[in-house]
């Protein structure tokens, strides 16, 4: 394994970062060239946990000469956001400066300009010198794995429908208990990455054979443990053998759980603000008119409280691990076989 550091200057004399980044060399130039990165939201720490196990394995695949890919690992992708705290809160979901979204405003190129992202850097902030060091890292990969979490969640992954279902493998071999199926409309990062694949050639292209970029949901954000840390790895590593970077064999059942477009997904909004009781947790199927959440607006009053209920049937997957919430913020998503009534953008789910 060979270490290195990005140095990125900061915006303030006597600023810099430093980006670690780990490389395993392969043996089988022909083989899919892997990239992996965790923490792109500083404050996800579930994927830096499964990286760290998977380095371990891939240190002892690589004494046994079984690496056949050239691998990229980036276990802390911003280390600009871990530095970030508000009186004593870490805040790694947005750049505290540009108040952007560390998971939002990637360039959107196609990949056979991939070199100019690197082009007079020195002009740019530091957010965004990270961000083009990132992506130029992915777009020379071929199979390319973004780990984040949700607050509180299943497993479940963001595919966008030009990977799918060939991705059903990573699904399975990371036990997904459900899969988004995205439209790539976003400025993301692993849709950064989707499209500077899809307009590689003058016809855009609607179906990516042998390429992946993904978003990979590790559950919530505090389901940091050694044993789901050391479960994922090896799932991740399972993939990594089923796609051919690692000479190894592994078995995959057929993935069973539900993938489903976002169009589909019903994201339970508080109509008010107030101090939420949820009745209903992640994992459990709900159907039409299933109370989920008790939302006290007025504390003592009579009439002080709203019942909040399914808009139709569907699995929970994920739920605001907050209490007291602002008006139409968000407090579950809902995976079901129908459309939601509701409008939806194209691009993602969340800001």
């Amino acid at each position: 394994m060979n270490t290195s550091e990005i140095i990125i200057a900061g915006d303030t004399a006597g600023i810099e970062w430093r980006l670690p980044v780990l490389r395993f060399k392969g043996s089988d130039p022909a083989a899919p060239k892997v990239y992996i990165q965790a923490a792109l939201h500083a404050d996800e720490l579930p994927g830096t946990a499964l990286v760290h196990f998977l380095c371990e394995r891939l240190r002892q695949s690589e004494s046994a000469g079984q690496i056949k890919s050239d691998i990229i690992v980036v276990p802390h992708a911003n280390p600009i956001g871990a530095a970030q705290s508000h009186f004593g809160e870490l805040q790694g979901r947005f750049d505290l400066g540009s108040r952007t979204n560390f998971n939002r405003e990637f360039p959107l190129i196609s990949a056979t300009d991939r070199d100019g992202l690197l082009e007079k850097l020195e002009r740019l902030a530091a957010v965004d010198k990270l961000k083009r060091q990132l992506l130029h890292m992915a777009l020379g990969c071929d199979l390319v794995i973004d780990l984040h979490c949700d607050d509180e969640s299943l497993q479940y992954a963001y595919i966008d429908e030009a990977f799918w279902p060939e991705a059903a493998d990573l699904a399975s071999a990371m036990e997904m208990e459900a899969v988004l199926l995205s439209d790539g409309e976003s400025s993301a990062f692993e849709e950064a990455v989707g499209f500077a694949w899809k307009y590689e050639t003058r016809e855009k292209q609607s179906r990516l054979p042998g390429k992946l970029s993904v978003t990979v949901e590790l559950r919530g954000r505090r389901d940091v443990y050694p044993e789901m840390a050391m479960k994922d790895a090896e799932g991740l590593w399972k993939f990594l053998v089923g796609r051919g970077a690692i000479d190894a064999a592994v078995s995959l059942a057929a993935f069973d759980g539900p993938a489903v477009p976002l169009d589909n997904i019903e994201m339970v909004r508080a109509p008010e603000a107030g101090t939420v009781l949820f009745h209903r947790n992640i994992g459990e199927q709900v159907v039409e008119g299933d109370i989920l959440a008790t939302l006290i607006t007025r504390p003592g009053m009579a009439d002080g409280s709203i019942e909040i209920r399914a808009p139709q049937a569907g699995l929970i997957v994920t739920r605001s691990s907050e209490r007291l919430v602002r008006r139409r913020a968000d407090l579950m998503k809902i995976a079901c076989k129908t459309a939601s009534k509701a409008m939806r953008k194209p691009g993602t789910l969340e800001d």
